[in-house]
């Protein structure tokens, strides 16, 4: 039996994952404790929290695997810098002294890092490194219901690996082909969702959620994708790519790409951030938006032709396209996909221990077919009663307290179906970048005014951001186009024929926000521009809780669906202590919130109209 802390750290979304005789125990992202979004800090909150799930010291760990290779990056680094000089002069001036300092020393960054966790011995601790792309295709596969499976990930760079697919049986994990830095299709769409006016590496979902808003029947749309495909990228017939760098500039500059190039191309300058998005920005999302999901096809039947399997397992950031998976998955290239719920960096811990755990240390997998090994992404902390009411004592918070849950889902399902936005906040926390239903906020699928209402008041982002529907498994197909399970939230479908409402004849031509507040569908806060859902489907045997609210939700309404966001605000990670939702309660307009059987009412609290007592300022993702 082997006791393994995978970690990653250093770039972006830092995280440690607890593995004990290849079972998940526990996994978190730094950012959750630090309160700082997508932290790059040595995970030291996420590692303590790990091993107090586990009552373990780091000297009883077995192995702490660090997930990527910083040597091979470092090369990558210095063989990019001499191939493009002397441009790139300035980058290299400023990256060098950063991994001279610090990248190149990592072993005594992560020994220094340990002992901010607890006292150890070193000479007890052994220290491994996997690779990058192995470590997203072990966080992917190992814990899939497969006993073999292709696996594909795709992401911006690892150490030179940008997209690999393998082949995954039992144990083992085989690597049969790589696409190499500076070809990138994860790099490609961070370019365009940095020429769009978004943050590179957080604004991705943005680039996603906006692609519906342009017009795939205008001569403008398929402009872009015909000077995309002759000016920027060569796609292959296995999905490999090669990008132009003259456009580019990631490789050796300090931006994404060559502003005024691409200002020639396409005919307008690069979005400011916050700046008004116009129809052609939509058009652009669009046309990448479709060239992604081309090149993913074409790498997934590749993957197909190499191991002939009938499964295939995707990690990477790029995996976390859910308007690409759904594509994917209506293709029917594959008989069963699965992806893992931590998809980027953050499951890269996961899939470090998991390769220590499997590949170093052989220890024998289990597997079923059916269920996968992720406890439904429920692997983060969870609080006592005890410590809810001493944080309530604390802020002198106003509650009522149910000895009944049935009850308790009645109340609250009525509250919902009444146009009242409820903070959701149950057992563990998730491990990912979705809310799942125990750090989420909660809102009628059916009120035309709560897509609106969530962005505005409750968010505070971008109007035009979609929210995804929490549905019963059971009554998936009543609502949407889909005949798989979604637990991760990660599969996006088309919203049913009979559910929606005819459009008008200039529908595509009208304004953005025209579009936007156009009743779609009789689940209309749930339903895109596009007709399409982001959907969870919620199992009553990983999450009965939660299940239990939406099944009351159904037998008031007739509704077996909720919208469901994460629990924060703008810029905010999501919630982990209950002090955190409770803050993030009061300084929103949330009407309700509930914490385990305790129910919070905002006018019931002291001072409850003092929004900014409770506020934080986070950095604009």
């Amino acid at each position: 039996m082997k006791i393994i802390l995978g970690i990653s750290a250093f770039y972006h979304d830092s995280a440690a994952a607890l593995c004990i005789e290849g079972k998940i125990i526990a996994a978190a992202q730094e950012e959750r404790f630090t309160r700082e979004k997508h932290t790059s800090d040595f995970p030291v909150h996420a590692i303590k929290y790990c091993l107090e799930e586990a009552g373990l010291e780091i000297d009883e760990l077995d192995a702490i695997v660090f997930y990527d290779k910083p040597f091979l990056k470092f090369e990558r680094l210095l063989d990019t810098y001499y191939a493009f000089a002397p441009k790139g002069l300035l980058s290299f001036l400023k990256a060098i002294p950063v991994w001279l300092k610090e990248k190149l020393f990592l072993k005594k960054l992560i020994y220094d890092g340990l002992r901010e966790v607890g006292k150890y011995k070193k000479s007890k601790v052994k220290l491994l490194f996997s690779e990058h792309h192995l470590s997203h295709a072990a966080s992917a596969f190992f814990p899939s219901p497969y006993q073999s499976a292709a696996i594909l990930t795709i992401d911006g760079v690892g150490e030179w690996c940008t997209a690999s697919i393998g082949y995954g049986n039992e144990n083992k994990i085989n690597l049969y082909k790589e696409l190499n830095f500076p070809h990138s299709v994860g790099l490609l769409y961070s370019a365009f969702t940095y020429y769009l006016g978004f943050t590179v590496n957080s604004g991705e979902y943005k680039l996603m959620g906006l692609a519906p808003y342009g017009n795939s029947e205008s001569d403008q749309t398929s402009k872009y994708i015909d000077i995309i495909k002759s000016h920027l990228i060569d796609i292959k017939s296995d999905g490999s790519i090669w990008l132009n760098q003259s456009y580019f500039n990631y490789a050796s500059g300090l931006t994404m790409v060559r502003e005024k190039k691409w200002e020639v191309l396409f005919g307008f300058p690069l979005r400011k951030p916050e700046a008004e998005l116009e129809q052609h920005h939509c058009n652009l999302a669009l046309a990448i938006q479709r060239i992604t999901e081309e090149i993913v096809i074409k790498m997934a039947i590749e993957a197909k032709r190499l191991t002939n399997s009938e499964n295939l397992c995707m990690a990477g950031g790029v995996a976390l396209n859910c308007v690409v998976n759904g594509k994917l998955l209506k293709e029917g290239i594959f008989k069963n996909i699965y992806i893992q719920p931590a998809a980027g960096d953050a499951g890269g811990a996961l899939g470090a221990a998991l390769t220590a755990s499997y590949m170093y240390f052989d220890e024998e997998r289990t597997f079923d077919e059916v269920n996968d090994q992720m406890s439904g992404a429920y692997l983060g902390p969870e609080f006592s009663d005890k410590e809810i009411e001493l944080m309530c004592l604390k802020v002198k918070a106003v509650y009522s307290h149910y000895d009944d849950f049935n009850l308790l889902t009645k109340d609250i399902a009525a509250k919902i179906a009444e146009g009242n936005v409820v903070g959701w906040f149950q057992g563990r926390m998730e491990f990912g970048p979705r809310a799942l239903g125990n750090r989420s906020i909660i809102g009628d699928a059916r009120n035309l005014e709560m897509q609106k209402k969530l962005n505005i008041k409750i968010k505070y982002r971008e109007g035009f951001r979609p929210f995804a529907p929490s549905v019963l498994i059971e009554d998936v197909e009543e609502y949407f186009d889909l005949k798989s399970p979604s637990p991760y939230m990660l599969i996006v479908a088309p919203v049913q024929e009979k559910r929606r409402n005819a459009l008008p004849v200039n529908y595509s031509e009208l304004p953005l926000w025209v579009k936007l507040y156009f009743t779609r569908s009789d689940i209309q806060s749930v339903t895109h521009l596009d007709f399409s859902a982001r959907i969870q489907t919620v199992h009553k045997e990983t999450n009965p809780r939660y299940w239990k609210l939406i099944n009351a939700f159904k037998e008031l309404t007739g509704y077996s669906l909720v919208v469901n966001t994460s629990f924060n605000v703008r810029g905010e990670p999501i919630i982990c202590t209950p002090h955190d939702a409770y803050r993030c309660f009061m300084s929103t307009e949330m009407d309700y919130l509930v914490i385990h059987d305790m129910v919070f009412c905002k006018t019931e609290q002291p001072d409850w109209q003092n929004k900014e007592k409770w506020m934080q300022k986070f950095k604009l993702d």
